[in-house]
């Protein structure tokens, strides 16, 4: 699959292209007027539109600190300006880095010319700039020993008032701390206006770019630490943080005009460190990114290498560290190039993002480029550029990272989606491994206790019984969890008599109270008299287990369910719902803990009554999505009170008081002369099955498989069948459909030992008129059957 555009490459040279063509512009502009004699003719220029950069020859005067109004020193002699001392030849030799010097201007200016002002680079290392004998500017303080100077690198523009049309420049430079000395940046001139704006976009430029590229970095620093802890995004992250001191404080410095009273020392060092140790965290992360193409003996070595330089800057001055920045260009444009080799190799395997990488490394070794051409003097300053250059490649970056970032994530997220599925399937199976014997265990329970056994067998039958049924009840609870977590769970809303159906949970319980002694009480508010429209299932799983809760924590008194009408309109009722007991209680440091999963309020609570701790949590789960909210008022030795306020549509179609049908169980043989077809694998539940079905008076025929089931159907004979719906050679859903293909109606009732909402939704189409859910209760079982058989 390609993960990325096909039209990166012709994308890649359309920058290529933008970012040449600028630098052509630059390189091809026409040549401005020269000092020749240390005089510069401007007079045939109009600086209203044109800045004009005072470069060409200077008075020079070497180891000279020319104060205006002295007597004239002996000149040197002419030197190009702006140009460094040690790439200075006087006599034939190169001018040595460390000293001091004084240069001479004139400055011929059309007449009557206004608005104008002087935009004044920083030197190496300390300058004063003296206009018409007053001083205009000053960096630092030029000395002539290396006590008296104090470096400073600053950049200012200011206005030139009112001076005639001769301007006399004075230029005093020492320095006595840098491996470079001199001047190499060009003094300009030109309107004001024009000037001040330059000067004030260039740092905001700097200010913004710094600050991308600092909120870039912060951002990958929180996605590393509260994300995937991925090396990768820490190097980016460290690498954008260091390298942004460089945007501001290199260069055009304009971090030094608000921080003017930071030693030189301590800047200088940041301006080398930062420019080092960023290389280092490119190149760790280009190695991180793209592990499978870098060669890391490659890597190390190229890390090493600004290592090294880094210890030297910190440990040595700055006239040694300074000397570094030629030997560091060979290991950067290395680390460059290499990059860009293993981008080239990323992209033709088709790794993630690598387009995006070999387009930012184009557009990065072009901004090194032209870097490096104006630090040269080859070509004039090219801010904008630069900026579109610094944020094309940071960007480029980002979405590498980003689309990284995505893609692991979304392959993480199918990874866990692909997990619960197979959980599910898990527990699916697990379910239906386990409740097949505890179909056997729970209906031979119920055989043996129908034979009328002896008292103590009685008492061993239904301890044996309960254990079972507890089980059941642990496996149902874990299924019906993990079903809510998988987002399956479905709501059905029909009418609904919700008092009846309390009354049948507490019927249902009330064996379990009367052994403990405890006494079960309904209260229902007089005033409600609606019957409601809602799901009976999901109410009674939730009332139940709450009801089920109250009696195991309950050792004595009694245990309270309370229905409260708090509103009524045509269309809904509000109903409190509360089950009180007066059990162990529950204290308030560990409330909110007990609707946890598989949590308990206390572990030797689960020791002493039992339970997974998942009830509650289904029970909130539940509630929660039908807007509704479980709630708990307990203390410690007192009894609990879970309650929830629900709105409910009234029904229209019922009264009251009307009743619900209900299927009469005759006693005796109620299925005499009703023929079956039961398939089934499990001999135990045919056993179990088959001893029920004909002590109720059916005749029972037995297939294995879903195929012996529909070879072995006679619909002369037949009534209705029974299908297990997994067995071997063909299912139960197969058979059913290979059934109702046939046109054959006979009713079928599904076997299944999953979930039937797992049935329903696999079998919707086959047309089943019943399911059964192994184990079952017999006097259910026989229910639905009659039902079924009687229309």
């Amino acid at each position: 699959m390609n993960l990325y555009p096909k039209s990166i490459f012709r994308n890649r040279l359309i920058i290529v292209l933008f970012f040449s063509s600028l630098l052509f512009h630059s390189l091809a502009a026409p040549q401005p007027p020269r000092a020749q004699n240390g005089i510069i003719d401007l007079r045939q220029i109009d600086l209203s539109t044109t800045r004009i950069r005072l470069d060409g020859e200077w008075g020079f005067y070497w180891q000279q600190l020319c104060e205006p109004g002295e007597k004239e020193s002996r000149m040197t002699g002419l030197i190009p300006f702006p140009k460094r001392w040690d790439d200075t030849l006087i006599g034939g030799s190169v001018i040595t880095p460390k000293g001091y010097a004084s240069y001479m201007l004139t400055v011929l200016l059309p007449h009557n010319a206004r608005n104008l002002a002087l935009d004044v680079p920083d030197t190496y290392t300390s300058y004063k700039l003296f206009v018409n004998n007053e001083l205009f500017v000053q960096s630092g303080v030029p000395g002539k020993t290396k006590k008296a100077t104090v470096p400073q690198w600053q950049q200012f523009t200011r206005e030139l008032f009112p001076v005639g049309d001769t301007l006399k420049l004075i230029l005093q430079i020492a320095n006595f701390e840098h491996s470079k000395g001199g001047p190499y940046k060009s003094i300009v001139i030109g309107n004001k206006e024009t000037l001040f704006t330059e000067r004030a976009k260039n740092n905001g430029l700097d200010f913004i770019l710094m600050g991308s590229i600092v909120m870039c970095g912060l951002f990958f620093f929180g996605l590393y630490f509260f994300g995937r802890y991925d090396k990768t995004i820490l190097y980016f992250a460290l690498f954008c943080i260091t390298y942004s001191y460089r945007i501001v404080g290199a260069s055009q410095y304009a971090l030094h005009s608000f921080i003017g009273d930071v030693p030189w020392i301590i800047l200088v060092h940041l301006e080398y460190l930062t420019l080092f140790v960023s290389v280092i965290f490119f190149t760790q992360y280009t190695q991180k990114l793209y592990p499978e193409d870098s060669n890391k003996y490659v890597t190390a070595v190229e890390t090493w290498a600004c290592i090294i330089l880094s210890l030297i800057t910190i440990i040595f001055p700055p006239s040694v560290f300074t000397q570094l920045i030629n030997p560091f260009l060979l290991v950067m444009f290395s680390v460059i190039a290499y990059a860009f080799y293993i981008y080239v190799i990323a992209y033709r395997k088709k790794r993630l993002g690598a387009g995006y990488a070999l387009m930012s490394t184009g557009v990065v070794m072009l901004v090194f480029i032209i870097i490096n051409l104006q630090y040269f003097g080859f070509v004039a300053p090219q801010k904008e550029l630069l900026f579109i250059g610094y944020i094309s490649f940071f960007f480029l970056q980002s979405l590498i990272l980003s689309y990284r970032y995505s893609f692991l994530l979304n392959k993480a997220k199918k990874e866990a989606e692909q997990g619960l599925v197979a959980k599910s399937d898990f527990l699916s199976n697990m379910s239906h491994e386990i409740r097949t014997p505890l179909n056997s265990v729970i209906g031979l329970s119920h055989i043996l206790l129908e034979n009328k056994p002896r008292e103590d067998q009685k008492e061993q039958l239904n301890v044996l019984l309960f254990s079972a049924n507890n089980l059941l009840n642990i496996v149902n609870d874990i299924l019906d969890y993990n079903k809510i977590e998988a987002g399956k769970i479905n709501f059905e809303y029909i009418d609904m008599d919700l008092v009846k159906v309390f009354q049948d949970l507490l019927a249902g319980l009330k064996t379990i109270a009367d052994e403990k002694g405890i006494e079960l009480i309904l209260e229902k508010d007089p005033a409600f008299n609606s019957r409601i429209i809602s799901d009976p299932t999901r109410i009674s799983q939730v009332v139940g287990n709450l009801l089920q809760n109250a009696i195991k924590f309950t050792r004595k008194g009694h245990v309270k369910l309370v229905i409260k009408q708090e509103k009524l309109s045509k269309q809904h009722v509000t109903l409190t719902i509360r089950v009180e007991d007066t059990g162990i209680g529950i204290a308030a440091e560990k409330q909110k803990l007990i609707f946890d999963r598989f949590t308990q309020a206390d572990t030797s609570t689960s020791r002493s009554f039992g339970g997974t701790g998942l009830g509650l949590s289904i029970c909130k789960k539940i509630l929660e999505l039908q807007g509704s909210q479980l709630q708990l008022k307990s203390e410690s030795g007192t009894g609990s009170v879970f309650f929830f306020t629900q709105t409910f549509p009234v029904s229209q179609a019922f009264n009251f008081n009307q009743e619900e049908e209900v299927v009469e169980i005759e006693k005796g043989r109620p299925l005499s002369g009703v023929s079956m077809l039961m398939a089934e694998d499990n001999e135990l539940n045919v056993l179990v099955a088959k001893t029920f079905l004909e002590k109720w008076g059916a005749h029972i025929d037995v297939a294995v498989n879903g195929e012996e089931a529909v070879k072995k159907l006679d619909t002369q004979k037949h009534k209705l069948v029974l299908m297990d719906m997994h067995m071997p050679v063909m299912d139960g859903y197969e058979a059913i459909s290979v059934i109702r293909s046939r046109g054959i109606n006979i009713p079928i009732v599904a076997l299944t030992a999953s979930l039937p909402s797992e049935v329903e939704e696999k079998a919707k189409d086959l047309s089943i008129n019943g399911i059964v859910t192994k184990p079952f209760e017999p006097d259910d079982f026989l229910r639905l059957l009659i039902k079924i058989l009687h229309g």
